[in-house]
């Protein structure tokens, strides 16, 4: 039952995440001829040159590249990925025909306005089909190879192939649109990385070196709440052995952190990271939840 409930989930998201990247092609991206990423971009960039009807470019490249993410990235991949195989052109072709139905220059605008909101939107729809390991076909499915294989983050794979796919349009529109299509690539980027971490929670991973310790990791324990791993290390200089302190924090718990730590130790070496998802006890759950 539960299996079937994240079935359902997942298909959900393909399918909302699919429908909106058609909006934001066919009402941003078609209308203003942005050279953004993805097969969008593509079928902009080469419609001067064999004045085929970009609608159609897009369904036959999705289709096109749907199989060769089947054939790379595993057969998951390829059960969740036929869902959008399937509807991202039919959605394509759906809000396309609605735009035509509309007042002519509708959506018609500043191209940089129209690279800012495809950027977005689109990046918001990608960005939700990756939250289930799927894929809205096209040329993210690049940027999954590329991800899964270069180990690149999701996001900035996107943004280095639909870089190269706004290059293609510099040819036929010229350097000027090309860096238009520029900011919808970074927008879209930046769009899938915060909705692919949606819900998500961030946090500090401190790393502490003192003579104080014990102290510290007391102060840790009682008066922050938090765990703490008390790693053994060897100074390469000084040839001794001393204990690290590491410890998740919130990020909102760092500045008090920080000036208590300072207070206990002024030369205590501390190493900070940001941490962009934690789960366990403190973070995803609470006292009551255990019980």
């Amino acid at each position: 039952m539960e299996r079937k409930q994240n079935y359902l989930k997942d298909l959900i998201y393909i399918l909302i995440g699919n429908l909106i990247v058609a909006c934001g092609v066919s009402f941003f991206v078609l209308p203003n001829n942005i050279l953004t990423g993805g097969v969008s971009g593509v079928a902009v960039a080469l419609e001067p040159l064999i004045h085929t009807d970009p609608v159609w470019m897009i369904n036959g490249l999705t289709i096109g590249l749907y199989l060769l993410g089947a054939l790379l990235l595993g057969k998951t991949f390829a059960l969740k990925s036929l869902v959008s195989a399937i509807c991202y052109p039919v959605f394509i072709t759906l809000t396309s025909y609605i735009s035509s139905l509309l007042e002519p220059g509708t959506f018609i605008m500043e191209e940089y306005l129209a690279a800012i909101y495809s950027g977005l939107i689109m990046g918001v729809g990608v960005g939700l089909v990756f939250r289930v390991n799927a894929s809205t076909g096209g040329m993210d499915i690049p940027a999954l190879i590329l991800h899964k294989y270069a180990k690149i983050p999701s996001g900035d794979a996107v943004m280095i192939i639909d870089c190269l796919t706004v290059l293609l349009g510099v040819y036929t529109y010229g350097l000027s649109a090309a860096l238009v299509g520029v900011i919808s690539v970074f927008v879209s980027g930046q769009a899938i990385n915060k909705t692919v971490m949606l819900g998500s929670q961030s946090a500090k991973n401190v790393l502490i070196v003192s003579e104080k310790w014990e102290e510290i990791r007391d102060y840790l324990l009682n008066k922050m709440e938090r765990g703490v791993t008390v790693l053994n290390a060897t100074g390469a200089y000084t040839k001794s052995n001393r204990p690290v302190l590491m410890c998740v924090i919130s990020t909102k718990q760092y500045p008090l952190f920080e000036k208590d730590v300072m207070c206990f130790d002024p030369k205590a070496f501390i190493i900070v990271q940001d941490v962009h998802e934690v789960r366990g006890y403190g973070f995803t759950f609470e006292d009551e939840d255990l019980q």
